[in-house]
Parts: structure tokens; C-alpha cells; sequence
């Protein structure tokens, strides 16, 4: 303590002189005698005074702090060590601050920012290791279906599109796609469809159509549909190895989804002069050509004919006559039997039956007997006509014998000839066969003979 006091003794005189020489500059300062070279050296002085002071006052272990008159230090705790700055003081302590506040005053212990802050509410976090679920109230559970691969899709896909071509409900489609998630994969749905479509029927290509046009704008956008198509027109070589008329058919599909704006009318002028595939070429000028033709839009609907069972009854009889007729003339049998497996009528066999049973009647000579049978054995050994079509078909003649029999007299003769004939070659069943009516003979009875039967 002695060596301290000691010290701060020797310090006086030093800062006694400086106080002299100051006070020398002030009187100078205030007669207005101060030279420039004076002024300089007095405001340099002037900084460096201040630039001591405060390194005194933040300095944490400085031995030449000023004392109190009580030995203490200046500002300082009784009970805290020698030259400790309190804790609590804010300010900078390496002396090469403005002396503010650290960090606006924002920081420091117990401090939860600056002064007016306004936090916003702070989202839950679930893994958080604090986070306890059982006091956030009602938790809601959503539930979450994973985006399906491209092999997936096509997994589930094509059992839904064979069952559509079955009940042809687009509404059932439409739910079932609903709960999916296609995700990126969404425009595959429509190149699925139509690719199933073109190995089957005409029937099945108008469920397409229909199809997209359902589900257009509902599931479906016309950004997924011309990708869809495009992808199309990118595999025509691939799908021409298994459907030869597939260019023809995917230009059909694009005029018709043009017509019922699934597809945007600048589709096919975005091609224009950019195609290389000649595949791809020939199905836009299909659509092209098409889309051209008078009142394209209302002739597009019956692109693919019309279904079989929803045909009038008067065409498919119409159809079914036009196609015996063409086989009395050719006697092709294969090209008998794709015509009528064209039609998509079996449930309507019968009538083709009843139609080639009643020429067998009104014709003359047994070429067109020969040639009906030989037809008629023909669908029935490849399954086209059921056995159920084949009975119900003669028994229609039979019903209708009498009434025939008013135009050709000798429809009983002929008709059990042709049963016989058709029963030799297995076309019918021995029971039908034995249902058919003949006609019996007229007997008479006279008065004059007692009741006796003449012949």
C-alpha cells in the first residue's frame, strides 16, 4: 500500500505541470495570441488526455487507477478484487470502442432483446426432444399417400381402364383416380388408355374418347394431354409392331380430342414442319385431314362408329341381312365372320340365325341351303354363335313357320330338310331338331259314310 501511495505521490508533480502548461494555453487561447502551429499541438494534447482516460476507466487490471480519498477505487465495490470492473457494466471493455451499449443493448444476461423488439409466435417444432404431443390439445392425423412409380402406375392403371371398357362408367374412373397420387406422373393415365385402346375394338376406342373427355379439366389438364400425346406420337414405331393401323388410329384420337377441346387447336400447328418420324406424320395428316371436312366437329363424334349395343335394332338387322347377302355372293367365311365380330352384338347372334334360316326358305334350289349351313357350322364350331343364339334363332323361325308358309307354300317341307341337314353336321341339337313343327295331312270326314276317315 506504501509503494501504491508512493507512486500516485510521484504522479502529482508530473500532473501539476501538465495543468500549468494548460492553463498557460487557455490564457493564450483566450488573448488570442495562439499560433497555429500552438492551436495543433493544443487539440492534439486535448485527444490524447481523453484517449488516456478512458483507457483508464475500462482497463480491468490497470494499476494506475485513481483513488477515492478513501483508497478505494473510483466506482468500484468494497468487496470485489483490486481493479475488477463490475459485472454488469455494458459498455466495451477493450478500450477500442465509442462506448455503447454491446449489440444495441440487446445483449447480456437476462436480456431478450432490445427495447421494443416484437417476436412473433413461435411454431411448435415435432422434433424437438421437448415437444410433448399430449399438451397441444386435439391432434389431427392426416393421411398421406405416397406419389406412385411410373411402374406402379402402369400396375394399377391398366385393371382400371379394362374394367372401364366393361361397365363404361367414367364417374367410377374418376373416383378411383381421385384417390391416387399421380404427381408428376399424371398425363401417363391418358397414354395408358389410349395405347389399351388401340389393341382392342372400336367400341373400346369411343370409351377412350369419352374417357378423356370426362376426366378433362376435372383430373386431367390440357397440359397432361398434350404430353400424353406426344408421347404417343414418340412411340409410333413400337406401337406400329403390334397395331399396324396405329398412326391411323392416334390421328383419329387427336382430331377427336381436338373436337371435344381435350386437346388446344394450335396442337397440331406446333408440329407443323418439325416432325422427322414419318409415323408420326401420317397420324397429324390424319387429324389434319379430319379436322378439315365439313362440320368436322359434329362428324368427329361417330369417329369410331357407333357401339354395337347402342345401335338402333333396325340397323344391326339391316347390317346382318347386308352381310349374308355379301357371303351368298363371295362364300368367304373368314370375312363373313369378321364382319361379324365387327358388329359387337352377341347378345343379338340370334337374329343373324333367324335372317339366314328364312333366305334358306324363300330361296329355290339347295346351293343357298348348302352355303347357310356351311356358315352357321362354321360360327358355331369357332364359338362366335353360343348355343343359346343358335336355339333361339330356330325357334324364332318356328314361331313365325305359319306366317311364312302365307308367302313360300312349301316353308314346312324345306325347313325340315334344312333341320335335318343341320342336325347331320352337328350345327343343332337333336332335341331342336325334334321341336320342329311339321305339317300334317288333311283328313276329312264324310257324312255319308258313317264316320269314316278318308285320306
Amino acid at each position: 500500500m506504501a509503494t501504491e501511495v508512493e507512486t500516485w505521490s510521484n504522479a502529482q508533480p508530473v500532473d501539476e505541470n501538465k495543468r500549468d502548461e494548460d492553463d498557460e494555453l487557455n490564457e493564450l487561447e483566450v488573448n488570442g495570441n495562439w499560433t497555429p502551429q500552438e492551436k495543433a499541438l493544443h487539440e492534439a494534447r486535448l485527444k490524447a488526455k481523453a484517449k488516456r482516460r478512458q483507457r483508464k476507466g475500462s482497463s480491468r487490471n490497470s494499476t494506475s487507477d485513481s483513488f477515492s480519498e478513501s483508497g478505494e477505487l473510483a466506482g468500484g465495490d468494497s468487496n470485489s478484487p483490486k481493479g475488477k470492473v463490475p459485472t454488469n457494466d455494458r459498455k466495451s471493455r477493450t478500450g477500442k470502442g465509442r462506448g455503447l451499449p454491446k449489440k444495441g443493448g440487446a445483449g447480456g444476461k437476462g436480456v431478450w432483446g432490445a427495447a421494443g423488439m416484437v417476436y412473433e409466435d413461435e411454431e411448435l417444432d415435432v422434433l424437438d426432444p421437448n415437444y410433448d404431443e399430449l399438451a397441444q390439445g386435439d391432434t389431427v392425423y392426416a393421411k398421406v399417400v405416397p406419389e406412385l412409380s411410373e411402374k406402379e402406375l402402369e400396375k394399377i392403371v391398366n385393371p382400371i381402364v379394362l374394367e372401364y371398357f366393361e361397365h363404361g362408367d367414367t364417374k367410377e374412373v374418376e373416383a378411383l383416380l381421385k384417390g391416387l397420387n399421380l404427381g408428376s406422373q399424371r398425363y401417363e393415365f391418358s397414354s395408358l388408355a389410349v395405347s389399351l385402346s388401340l389393341e382392342g375394338k372400336a367400341s373400346q376406342r369411343e370409351l377412350t374418347s369419352r374417357l378423356l373427355s370426362d376426366l378433362a379439366v376435372k383430373v386431367l389438364s390440357q397440359n397432361d394431354m398434350r404430353r400424353a400425346f406426344d408421347k404417343m406420337l414418340k412411340e409410333l414405331p413400337d406401337l406400329i409392331l403390334d397395331t399396324p393401323e396405329a398412326p391411323q388410329m392416334l390421328g383419329q384420337f387427336i382430331a377427336r380430342a381436338i373436337a371435344d377441346h381435350v386437346l388446344p387447336m394450335s396442337f397440331l400447328d406446333n408440329y407443323k414442319g418439325k416432325v422427322d418420324c414419318e409415323h408420326a406424320r401420317v397420324a397429324l395428316d390424319r387429324a389434319a385431314v379430319l379436322l378439315s371436312m365439313k362440320r368436322a366437329m359434329v362428324r368427329l363424334d361417330n369417329v369410331w362408329g357407333v357401339g354395337g349395343g347402342l345401335r338402333p335394332v333396325k340397323h344391326l338387322v339391316k347390317e346382318m341381312n347386308l352381310l349374308l347377302k355379301e357371303f351368298l355372293v363371295s362364300g368367304e367365311v373368314p370375312e363373313a365372320e369378321r364382319c361379324l365380330r365387327e358388329l359387337e352384338v352377341p347378345h343379338f347372334h340370334h337374329e343373324l340365325v333367324y335372317e339366314a334360316v328364312v333366305m334358306v326358305l324363300e330361296s329355290k334350289g339347295d346351293t343357298v341351303s348348302h352355303m347357310m349351313m356351311k356358315l352357321l357350322q362354321s360360327f358355331w364350331k369357332s364359338g362366335l354363335i353360343t348355343v343359346d343364339q343358335m336355339n333361339r334363332g330356330f325357334r324364332r323361325v318356328y314361331d313365325e313357320l305359319p306366317e311364312i308358309n302365307l308367302d313360300v307354300p312349301h316353308a314346312h317341307s324345306i325347313m325340315e330338310t334344312f333341320v335335318d341337314l343341320c342336325h347331320q353336321e352337328s350345327v343343332i341339337t337333336k332335341q331342336l331338331r325334334d321341336d320342329c313343327p311339321s305339317r300334317g295331312r288333311k283328313r276329312f270326314v264324310s257324312e255319308g259314310d258313317g264316320g269314316a276317315i278318308k285320306n
